[in-house]
């Protein structure tokens, strides 16, 4: 009852703590667009650091929106955006019994109701789809103990379904993320990850890493024009893009992660204490 007693409209930011365990931050984002000239507004708060990725884990998402719209299609759009966003972000590779990710629509807008065969429905649901990927994206840099945002692009692969499991691959590795906490340009572990992301018939002599604008991997084997002052300028930032060419395809797809740092593991150690 004395939750009810205080619902109100400006209270995002306090339910966006009091979902927060090892989180250092609220998260919370929200966008405005018209539909037929009346404004629409879709609002998120989400939470996670650690235990992220496969099946979302121990992340919880909660949007809202003032659009009329379907149920069914409104799922369908939360669908959608949560596998370009929550489903493309791991943290440590490890997962739990506890993620959820829900999308509320009261109607309350001024709006017309929004309907598939409507170019109404594609405006909401890229506004839904960019609010879940700024939620995904705090959780990563939200990540227990992270330094750094770790962006890893997969391209030029067969289809969408090979460049989220490359990149995934990478994502998750240990070694990789070991690596990028100590700011060493160990382009052996990132093609080692990508060789045993299980693509069949991979051409190595076709692959190419680029970390940043930095190539490091060319035609297989460590590029000929790659210095280790070029690799470490780019692995002293807090924020690295990670891009593999696959040679094989059109397909890309990007996957969010962090680095593995000392405080990852003291967090884990010490979480029941």
């Amino acid at each position: 009852p004395a939750a009810v007693a205080n619902l109100h409209a400006d209270h995002w930011d306090k339910a966006a703590r009091a979902i927060m365990t090892t989180d250092t931050f609220a998260k919370g984002a929200s966008t405005v667009v018209e539909i037929a000239g009346r404004p629409v507004t879709i609002t998120g708060i989400s939470k996670g650091a650690g235990m992220i990725q496969p099946n979302m884990a121990t992340m919880l998402g909660f949007i809202a929106t003032d659009a009329n719209i379907e149920q069914t299609l409104l799922q369908e759009c939360l669908s959608n955006a949560a596998e370009l966003s929550f489903n493309r972000i791991t943290v440590d590779g490890d997962t739990s019994t506890n993620d959820a990710c829900v999308l509320l629509a009261s109607a309350c807008s001024d709006a017309p109701e929004i309907t598939a065969d409507t170019p109404e429905y594609a405006v909401f649901a890229d506004a839904v789809t960019r609010i879940c990927k700024r939620l995904a994206e705090l959780i990563i840099r939200d990540g227990e103990g992270a330094t750094k945002l770790i962006r890893i692009a997969v391209e030029q692969a067969l289809d969408n379904n090979e460049a989220v499991r490359v990149a995934k691959t990478i994502a998750h590795s240990p070694l990789v993320k070991t690596a990028f906490f100590a700011s060493d340009p160990n382009w052996g572990r990132i093609l080692a990850a990508v060789g045993r992301a299980g693509v069949e018939n991979m051409a190595l002599d076709k692959i190419e890493i680029y970390l940043g604008t930095v190539c490091i991997v060319e035609n297989g084997a460590r590029s000929p024009a790659y210095t280790e002052q070029d690799g470490q300028r780019v692995m002293n930032q807090a924020e690295i893009t990670v891009t593999v060419r696959l040679g094989r395809g059109a397909a890309r797809e990007e996957v969010l992660t962090c680095d593995f740092s000392y405080d990852y593991v003291r967090i884990n150690a010490e979480y029941r204490t």
